[in-house]
């Protein structure tokens, strides 16, 4: 199997040990994104919506460096800080995914990095391998 990493200034670089997605040839795994600015690397303001709207821009970015796109994408993972945030993560998450929507898990969980309140990661298919 053959591993390429995927890094673009489009998306915030990885804030740890790990690349921003990885190409296998035939699929993609992203890794998760915040509502980071990758301008300023600061969260970006105005709450889950801003931020998962910030996130899933930044996914997008990374799927394009990739040479797939949000149509490509099978599954998402989906982290959450309150799950009373799911409605509002929901509204913004349609306008981003064509139908059908790829297969998806949403989590509550305690904390993400850097404050954040939403956190998206996805698997994307390559149409053409």
């Amino acid at each position: 199997m053959t591993k390429r990493r995927i890094a673009t200034s489009g998306a915030p670089a990885a804030l740890g040990p790990y690349s921003q997605a990885i190409d296998t040839g035939g699929q993609v795994y992203c890794s998760g994104q915040v509502g980071l600015d990758p301008e300023t690397g600061e969260l970006v303001a105005g709450g889950v919506k801003a931020e998962a709207h910030r996130a899933l821009r930044n996914l997008g970015a990374v799927l394009d460096a990739a040479g797939v796109s949000y149509v490509d994408v099978v599954k998402t993972t989906v982290f959450l800080i309150d799950i009373g945030d799911f409605a509002t993560f929901n509204a913004v998450y349609a306008d981003f995914f064509p139908d059908p929507p790829p297969a998806r898990s949403t989590f509550a969980v305690a904390a993400l990095p850097k404050g954040a309140r939403v956190e998206i990661e996805a698997i994307a298919v390559r149409s053409d391998v």
